[in-house]
């Protein structure tokens, strides 16, 4: 797959949008079904969270359908500063079309942790380097293990974690206000640094950073001889990995466990294309096995056809099929008159194929 820097934008087909913003969506249910009847009228591929604190997320399509999406979301007052960076591909890096309820739109699993009230001190990539050099700054990488293994900044200490919800546990047990006067944090697009920063504000750090727009942000804005970051970043999509210039990265992905993996790994006797990998070898069940080694025989056979993995289908048939229960749930409950985009809306941005 053939991933494009911004440089080589125009050359490119695809756009890859991540957006995110912290903003009170008390009928965020009710946006559902036209935010989803949007991307599915432009093309748009990806997955959008919607969570009473805002929506987060990750979509691509061509230009005029990202367009079409943001204009949208910004019809909505709420939204009309959201948050978005794009990176550029010629292969679509999504599948499928997906609009999501949660609690939250990144899960941290404590109450009362609101970035809008109080947040971090937000740092410019082409400030970052001077800060996370300052030897009095702890830097903090909050993301997950897999994440950090595969790439992270130098010096950069890792949590050892295998959720966002297992970082809260973390502060308390090895951090201190007392102790620890200055703290630095990143994460890939910048969204978990929202709350983690907002987090040890309300414990008591007083001096607290991170990244603005992200890991992504700094890899597409610091040349990578003056970089300060090693390896490459996680993403989650197709791409699996990037480095500099937001250009593809050199790792693929197990589809059993979907951990990143190295040429290494593959050559590996514990991996099978599909079914297993180093990571997840000897912890699936024989069933699971079975139901893989069907699947990759599929996309395999579908691959040879030039056709998508009928699996794509069965999936669309039942977000459909889910879509239809969430418009019968809503049409049930009183919608606030303000709030909800209407159908007008929908068709005013509607991308002609």
């Amino acid at each position: 797959m053939d991933f494009i820097s911004t440089e080589d934008a125009g050359s490119a087909e695809i756009v890859v949008c991540a957006l995110y913003k912290f903003v009170e969506l008390p009928d965020y249910e009710q946006i559902r079904q036209p935010l989803f009847s949007v991307m599915e009228a432009n093309g748009v591929k990806g997955t959008l969270l919607l969570a009473r604190e805002g929506i987060n997320g990750t979509v691509a399509g061509t230009r005029t359908a990202i367009d079409a999406l943001l204009a949208w979301l910004k019809s909505d007052l709420r939204l009309v500063d959201l948050d978005f960076k794009e990176s550029y591909t010629s292969q679509p890096p999504f599948l499928r079309t997906k609009v999501k309820l949660k609690k939250e739109i990144v899960t941290m699993g404590v109450e009362g942790i609101d970035p809008r009230r109080v947040v971090g001190t937000y740092v410019e990539p082409k400030d970052w380097n001077r800060l996370i050099s300052d030897p009095d700054v702890l830097l903090i990488d909050t993301r997950n293990d897999y994440e950090y293994q595969v790439g992270t900044f130098r010096n950069a200490i890792n949590p050892n974690t295998e959720s966002f919800r297992e970082f809260p546990q973390y502060v308390k047990e090895q951090l201190d206000p007392a102790k620890h006067k200055k703290v630095a944090m990143f994460c890939t697009g910048g969204i978990r640094c929202e709350k983690s920063t907002a987090y040890l504000k309300e414990q008591g750090f007083e001096e607290v950073y991170h990244l603005k727009g992200g890991i992504l942000k700094y890899l597409e804005d610091v040349p990578p001889q003056e970089t300060l970051w090693q390896g490459e970043c996680f993403v989650f999509d197709e791409r699996v990995t990037v480095n500099h210039g937001l250009e593809k990265g050199d790792y693929d992905q197990c589809h059993a466990c979907r951990m990143p993996i190295t040429e290494a790994d593959k050559a590996s006797p514990s991996y099978e294309k599909g079914v297993s990998c180093p990571h997840c070898y000897g912890k699936k069940t024989a069933e699971q096995k079975l139901r893989y080694e069907e699947r990759e025989k599929q996309m395999e056979l579908a691959k040879r056809r030039g056709e998508k993995h009928i699996g794509s289908e069965a999936a669309k048939a039942l977000a459909a099929k889910r879509e239809a229960k969430s418009i019968r749930k809503q049409r049930a409950q009183p919608q606030p008159e303000c709030c909800v985009h209407s159908q007008t809306a929908i068709n005013n941005h509607h991308v002609t194929s």
